[in-house]
């Protein structure tokens, strides 16, 4: 039973994590990286599709992003989903290939960029701390059913806590990992 709760509480937890680790992926440093563009929702034969199912996506220079789509008539859908996009980036399309020039940072939106890796740390933090509210709640009501003993219910409480502690760990571990890549010129 305690087991039980733990087991979910930590794969919660662990969703939390990735969760964030996706949302810094697809944040915008001074580098180019696939992971800005390939869950980019281009509108494909009137079905919203992620960009990584339409092209192949690489990085042939460091500041560059090269989008060859497999087919040749959905360039222009493909474009014009990453002007609507928030990326703030002009696509360069020969017929063939879609080039994305990435501009480096400047020194406030680096700042503006660090602010918002935070915020998204506090909001993964925050999941993981619910994860661990709930987890102990479920604890506490096996304690007042009587289905487990009260010695029982401490430790779960205990090792629910050392989920949390590693999991806040490693959320605070991508933040930095994150903010330090932004920062870099």
């Amino acid at each position: 039973m305690i087991n039980d709760v733990l087991k979910d509480a930590a794969e919660r937890m662990k969703s939390a994590v990735s969760v964030l680790e996706n949302d810094l992926r697809g944040m915008r440093t001074g580098r180019a990286s696939t992971g800005l563009v390939e869950k980019l929702n281009v509108e494909y034969y009137g079905t919203d599709t992620p960009l990584f199912q339409l092209a192949t996506i690489s990085v042939p220079e460091p500041q560059l992003i090269a989008i060859r789509p497999f087919d040749k008539g959905s360039l222009k859908t493909i474009e014009k989903a990453i002007l609507a996009s928030d990326l703030g980036l002009t696509p360069n399309n020969d017929g063939q290939i879609i080039r994305l020039n990435i501009p480096s940072l400047t020194q406030e939106r680096r700042q503006e960029l660090q602010k918002l890796v935070g915020k998204r740390v506090e909001e993964a933090r925050v999941a993981v701390r619910n994860v661990r509210r709930s987890a102990i709640d479920d604890l506490r009501e096996f304690e007042k059913e009587k289905l487990i003993s009260e010695d029982d219910g401490k430790r779960g409480q205990d090792e629910v806590q050392k989920l949390t502690d590693k999991y806040i760990t490693e959320i605070e571990e991508a933040g930095k990992r994150k903010e330090i890549e932004i920062m870099e010129v």
